[in-house]
């Protein structure tokens, strides 16, 4: 049984309303559009059952952290802890961005692009010092796990804090470098959902690369108006929302179908309903997807919305090639290939499929596709394919290899949302992942467990 982590970023701020730096200075307090929010969290998680919860002692997180679990039955103590206070940028704190862009143009660009490499020179005892506020940040965040882990094996922790701390939390467990710091994005009130396995929980051991950490779902905001974020301020590339297809019966049964044509079932074309209902609205501009039958039909039930739309088709977002797995249970791939099941669950970038692919051949298909379509891209558009094309896709974007295949889960009919704030050839930006809540109402993904 794994433990869960529900992490939550604190609501509109007096200070976010205002476009100020806060950092840990706590002057800031909830607006009434925040705490409008943070009572719209609490309902949207009334009915989980919560072992513990915890958030920053700055008021307001704090004081979001209080609303949202005034709506929880049984709410469990809220425990206030310093490491998860908000990322310290002493000489920012307070001023106007629009102050900081002017008072410090280059050490402004440093934090936006390389902002592993940005520091400040502080003041300590007396003697100046370089501190690196990202680094440190996602030291606190390591130290937060190892601490609170353990404590909690199997159970469904909620953490409430804020930007920056929230986005350490998540790098640091599945291993995103802090290099990448900026391309994950945390709204206000946004809910990220979090699976650690319970081994994990319970070992001394907790910290750098964490293993078979899931990211299930990043940064929902259905639940307080918005389907998803709007693109940051100045943004001048693409959109992609990258969609895995509808469920098929092979999904169900947790059959291997690979590259076997399955087409979707009922309940998958259901799925594609809904994530064009949830769709509708948007504009868009471009259409891309695999030319295999689930995701063509997947993306057609979603353009039916938008006529004016042609689907392209692109064979290298086909899905992976299980080879002789394909149309087999695991029970019969045990048997007739002991061992290796295991080892594409644990180690999958060391698994050649029996006459199919191995992962480093599914990269470089999926991310040579990607990058033209990016290239290509003007405007906002879906990119419908596969369960180990989106993760591959998903691992490309913060410069992961092959051994973290299994940390993004895509659920069927998820909607994923691409940045490219800066232009095809800038650091992309996952703004939200693997929304479901257009198919269950809730943050949990109950999409088929099934084989890919």
């Amino acid at each position: 049984m794994s433990t869960r982590v529900i992490l939550v970023r604190h609501g509109q701020s007096s200070f976010n309303k205002e476009r100020r730096i806060q950092g840990r200075l706590d002057k800031s307090v909830l607006t009434e559009k925040g705490c409008t929010a943070a009572t719209q969290v609490g309902a949207m998680l009334g009915s989980i059952a919560f072992e513990s919860a915890y958030c920053s002692p700055l008021q307001r997180a704090k004081q979001t952290a209080e609303i949202i679990l005034s709506s929880i039955k049984n709410p469990p103590p809220l425990q206030a802890t310093n490491q998860l206070m908000e990322i310290d940028l002493p000489l920012w704190e307070g001023m106007l961005r629009s102050e900081v862009l002017e008072k410090f143009p280059e050490n402004y660009r440093c934090w936006q692009e390389q902002s592993d490499k940005f520091c400040m020179a502080v003041l300590s005892n007396e003697s100046e010092v370089q501190h690196f506020p990202v680094l440190a940040i996602f030291e606190n965040a390591r130290h937060f796990w190892q601490d609170v882990l353990p404590r909690h094996s199997g159970g469904t922790i909620l953490v409430v804090a804020h930007n920056g701390i929230n986005r350490a939390l998540i790098g640091s467990a599945i291993g995103i470098p802090p290099a990448y710091y900026h391309s994950i994005q945390q709204s206000n009130c946004g809910i990220t959902v979090l699976n650690f396995p319970s081994l994990l929980a319970t070992s001394s051991e907790v910290g750098g690369d964490m293993g078979a950490v899931q990211l299930e779902s990043m940064n929902l905001t259905s639940h307080v108006g918005e389907i998803f974020p709007k693109p940051r301020e100045g943004h001048r590339g693409p959109r992609l929302l990258l969609v895995r297809h509808g469920e098929t019966d092979w999904n169900k049964a947790g059959k291997f179908q690979g590259q076997i044509d399955v087409p979707l079932n009922d309940n998958g074309r259901e799925q594609s309903r809904r994530a064009a209902e949830f769709l509708k609205e948007v504009k868009l501009d471009f259409a891309i997807s695999s030319s295999m039958l689930r995701p063509k039909e997947t993306a057609e039930i979603i353009l039916q919305h938008h006529p004016e739309v042609e689907l392209q088709l692109n064979n290298e977002l086909r899905e992976i090639s299980h080879g002789l797995w394909e149309g087999k249970f695991e029970s019969e791939i045990e048997q007739s290939y002991p061992g290796l099941l295991d080892e594409w669950k644990t180690a999958p970038q060391n698994v050649q499929m029996p006459e199919g692919e191995n992962l480093q051949e599914v990269w470089e298909r999926a991310i040579v596709a990607w990058k033209n379509i990016v290239a290509s891209a003007s405007g906002t558009g879906i990119v419908v394919a596969h369960d180990a094309i989106n993760k591959a896709i998903l691992c490309h974007l913060f410069g992961l290899e092959p051994e973290h295949f299994w940390k993004f889960k895509q659920g069927n009919g998820a909607v994923t949302v691409i940045d490219y704030p800066n232009g095809p050839e800038g650091l992309p930006v996952l703004q939200a992942m693997n929304i479901t809540t257009h198919l269950s109402g809730g943050i949990l993904d109950k999409t088929a467990a099934g084989a890919l």
